[in-house]
């Protein structure tokens, strides 16, 4: 990596010119603070930067790239800082450029099912604003609250409906990127089909800021799927519950929009933080949350008498049906609030994100139970049980320095994620790879990790985009 210049007066005098002046935080070390990092490890992951840019437009992005690029100066741009993989911690300083401000969604066109946003829409905005339209977007992740448009693309951020709908890649379909020389390019649009050369936007999508920064995107929608309901299982261990995934998508004869996974330590955890209390979870060792769509209230019924009864075959303690918005939100909120019922009892606790094959989940919580066991720890797990997405979250032994817990815990998540890549997974399912996992990228993947970087070198020759991360 070559040395990158600093950041001056100078610099902040010109970056105040592009932008007039109100978008510019410059020497303020409180404020700064707050872009210093994302949701992965707060201090111990955090880096100043030197100036933030809060962009208003794509015109400015390029401005701005364009002087950054000549100057050499390192660029970070960030979304709303929710990541868990360290993607928008400004590892060089230099300047984090926010789109914070760009939060427009330009357009809902009803006509050709399509939504143009900017990319600090948060997610949950667009889903309410085309739910009033009858349409649904169904690319968001369980951070749909809080996360922007523009993360998701950058992480290919999933969630709990990738079964059904796909992961964020899947809702593209067109891309308006500042490069790295500030060249603004349109890639996609509102048309489904393009057999004209490269497929560049899901070359885009996943790139973590290290090719360009998003300034429009194109997003697919559909019809609202119409009713929900949702089914929780509770049952003595997570090997049986588990093993139910597969059959229960064969027997029921159709694709549930949901099968989450938890814990029944992280039940017994999250019930406190949300003061809700689950069946069975005194005796429970796992629980599958199960969400069907229909049409008409007699296809949801037929959909959970099938499922009920496959579950219950397949050794369910029992099958609670939530088919009203009160009951369904108290269960879904044990598991959207997961993270954050593990961290109300220790603050410390880093999350994991792997992805396995389906088959292949039992033999990854095998393999977490025995690193438990070997480092003596607690490790609460979630995940995206239809599509392989497990999250482990170890936690802290009290006799254990903060700072000692980053080293271990970065080696507990290492072997877990390297045992799911030997298992035909990923070490990232949804988070992304930051500069937390860039080395376990290059192991996992050594010939693409190749190919990656010299895509690297072709789009931001100077490596002035988003240093440190996944290279």
């Amino acid at each position: 990596m070559n040395e990158f210049k600093k950041v001056d007066e100078r610099v902040v005098k010109e970056l105040r010119r592009i932008t007039s002046g109100a978008s510019v935080i410059y020497e303020d070390k409180e404020t700064l603070k707050n872009y210093s990092h994302d949701e992965s490890g707060g201090e111990y992951y955090a880096h100043m930067p030197d100036v933030v840019v809060k962009v208003e437009n794509a015109d400015q992005i390029s401005k701005i790239l364009k002087f950054a690029n000549a100057q050499h100066i390192p660029v970070t741009p960030r979304g709303a800082g929710s990541g868990l993989a360290g993607a928008d911690v400004p590892l060089y300083g230099g300047i984090v450029l926010s789109v914070e401000k760009m939060n427009r969604i330009i357009e809902i066109d009803k006509n050709n099912l399509v939504a143009v946003v900017e990319p600090g829409v948060v997610t949950n905005d667009l889903c309410k604003k085309v739910a009033d339209g009858g349409l649904y977007y169904a690319g968001y992740p369980m951070s749909v609250e809080t996360s922007f448009i523009g993360g998701n693309v950058a992480t290919n951020a999933g969630g709990s409906k990738v079964i059904k709908y796909g992961n964020t890649g899947h809702h593209v379909i067109g891309l308006e990127v500042v490069m790295a020389d500030g060249q603004i390019v349109e890639f996609g649009g509102k048309r489904r089909k393009d057999s004209s050369g490269y497929d560049f936007i899901h070359l885009f999508v996943g790139s973590e800021g290290t090719l360009g920064v998003f300034s429009k995107i194109y997003l697919n929608l559909i019809p609202l799927p119409g009713k929900t309901v949702d089914l929780l299982a509770p049952f003595k261990d997570i090997e049986t519950a588990i093993s139910n995934v597969g059959r229960l998508m064969i027997e029921s004869k159709t694709l549930p929009s949901a099968i989450e996974f938890i814990d029944g330590i992280s039940v017994k955890l999250g019930s406190v933080y949300n003061n809700i209390k689950l069946p069975f979870q005194d005796e429970a060792g796992a629980y599958l949350l199960i969400q069907y769509e229909g049409r008409k209230k007699e296809e949801i019924e037929d959909l959970y008498e099938i499922g009920g009864k496959a579950l219950m075959a397949g050794g369910a303690m029992d099958v609670f049906v939530a088919d009203n918005r009160t009951n369904s939100e108290k269960l879904w909120r044990i598991r959207r609030n997961w993270l954050e019922g593990i961290k109300a009892f220790d603050p410390y606790a880093p999350t994991g994100d792997v992805v396995v094959p389906t088959d292949k989940i039992p033999q990854i919580m095998q393999y977490i139970s025995e690193i438990s066991t070997e480092y003596k720890v607690q490790i609460p797990v979630a995940g995206h049980a239809a599509d392989g997405n497990v999250h482990p979250a170890p936690m802290k032994p009290e006799k254990i320095s903060p700072l000692e817990w980053k080293d271990l815990s970065e080696e507990i998540l290492d072997k877990i994620a390297l045992k799911a890549a030997s298992l035909g997974g990923a070490i990232s399912g949804e988070h992304g790879v930051g500069f937390i996992k860039k080395d376990l990228l290059k192991k996992t993947k050594p010939d693409q990790y190749v190919f990656m970087k010299k895509i690297k070198d072709i789009f931001d020759p100077t490596g002035i985009m988003n240093p440190g991360k996944l290279y």
